[in-house]
């Protein structure tokens, strides 16, 4: 098997795993007691806590865990605009669903939401940001790598911008974290999202950074956990090996990203030279050193997936959460794809445990699957494949 989905999860780190099984069998009290037991799973929620905060340079008491992206994003948006009965919610058009999908709610609810159109690269216009801007918007919340294309948004940039109106700015940082340097005061985010399965810790797990002196309502009431933000008792395996994954993607940070960026540079470089009438798609400066995106033109992306696994190798066509809803691409579409474009994308995201070999190996069969494929489409005699 060759995994290129890192996008949609990751391994899990064999240091990961081994920092959580003592909190899985001997160390199993339930923090909030005050015996030795919970005083044992207390320290290492708050060990596991300063090493989160430590890979986006925060202050631990500005991270608060959550089971995972979607509902730090939910907490963020939902936090800021519970406080209001109405106002204005500004995003871009190419979010993943965890945003789009409590915008939505909350326009029902009486909230005017704005959705920030992109370039053919996927990228924001600040111009257009700052024509959105008024003093009914409540917060704006823009991803800071897109999961389909990878495009880096300019963070730093749109956060003054916020600011200059007070208003609060919140980016799920989901796809980033762990793969480029992200310093939250150096951006200068209130809000910013983070998921332990996109970094090789394990799944149900994250965390949300709320910037010491942003307020947000909590979303789950109860024994007041979490300074009272997200009430439950804490799921103390997940959240060490979310920060030991946290400690190791620090660590490593330099070596990883040079890594991902030279096997994804390699695959885009191969498949470009390989493949004709292939197209990389994303801004060609600005994205994910791991994200590889491309569109075949005359080939159904899903099919080519289907053979691609038959081959032994793991890719997807986009976000791995919307994959079963059989809706095209809304990212694609926001950039301006045509429907032929659009099925016939793939995305290839390389990781820490991929090598230059698995690379050329990929490149090869999927030369293979394409030119088979397009042998049989309906496409062929519009387009001249060579």
């Amino acid at each position: 098997m060759i995994y290129l989905d890192n996008a949609a999860s990751t391994q899990i780190h064999d240091d990961v795993l081994e920092s959580m099984l003592p909190y899985l069998k001997e160390r199993y009290g339930n923090p909030s007691s005050i015996h030795r037991y919970g005083r044992l799973s207390r320290k290492a929620i708050e060990k596991a806590r300063k090493q989160i905060a430590s890979l986006i340079n925060a202050d631990p008491s500005e991270i608060f865990i959550t089971s995972g992206g979607t509902e730090s994003n939910n907490t963020a948006l939902r936090g800021i605009t519970t406080k209001h009965s109405s106002g204005q919610i500004i995003t871009s058009s190419i979010e993943h669903d965890a945003i789009l999908e409590p915008c939505k709610k909350l326009s029902q609810e009486g909230f005017d939401v704005v959705y920030l159109p992109v370039d053919n690269f996927g990228t924001i216009s600040l111009s257009d940001l700052k024509n959105s801007l008024s003093e009914k918007t409540r917060i704006v919340s823009i991803m800071f790598g897109n999961n389909e294309v990878g495009t880096i948004q300019p963070i730093a940039e749109i956060a003054k911008l916020c600011h200059e109106h007070d208003v609060v700015f919140h980016t799920d940082a989901v796809q980033a974290v762990g793969k480029v340097p992200i310093d939250v005061h150096e951006l200068g985010v209130d809000l910013l999202s983070i998921s332990s399965h996109k970094l090789y810790g394990p799944k149900g797990i994250g965390a949300l950074y709320i910037q010491k002196g942003t307020l947000l309502n909590p979303m789950i009431l109860g024994g007041g956990q979490e300074h009272g933000l997200r009430s439950g008792t804490e799921n103390v395996a997940n959240i060490v090996g979310f920060g030991k994954a946290c400690n190791i993607a620090q660590s490593n940070l330099n070596e990883n990203i040079s890594h991902l960026k030279k096997l994804r540079d390699a695959l885009v470089q191969n498949v470009s030279n390989e493949i004709s009438q292939v197209t990389v798609n994303g801004h060609p400066e600005f994205h994910l050193p791991n994200n590889a995106h491309f569109t075949f033109l005359g080939v159904n992306g899903e099919d080519l997936i289907i053979k691609l696994d038959e081959y032994g190798i793991a890719a997807s066509t986009g976000s791995a959460c919307s994959v079963h809803t059989q809706k095209a691409s809304h990212v694609l579409q926001a950039m301006g794809f045509s429907h032929e474009q659009i099925t016939g994308s793939l995305r290839l995201t390389t990781g820490m445990y991929n090598d230059q070999k698995e690379i050329e190996q990929t490149v090869e069969i999927l030369k293979k699957v394409v030119e088979e494929l397009r042998s049989v489409s309906p496409f062929k005699e519009k387009y001249s494949f060579s």
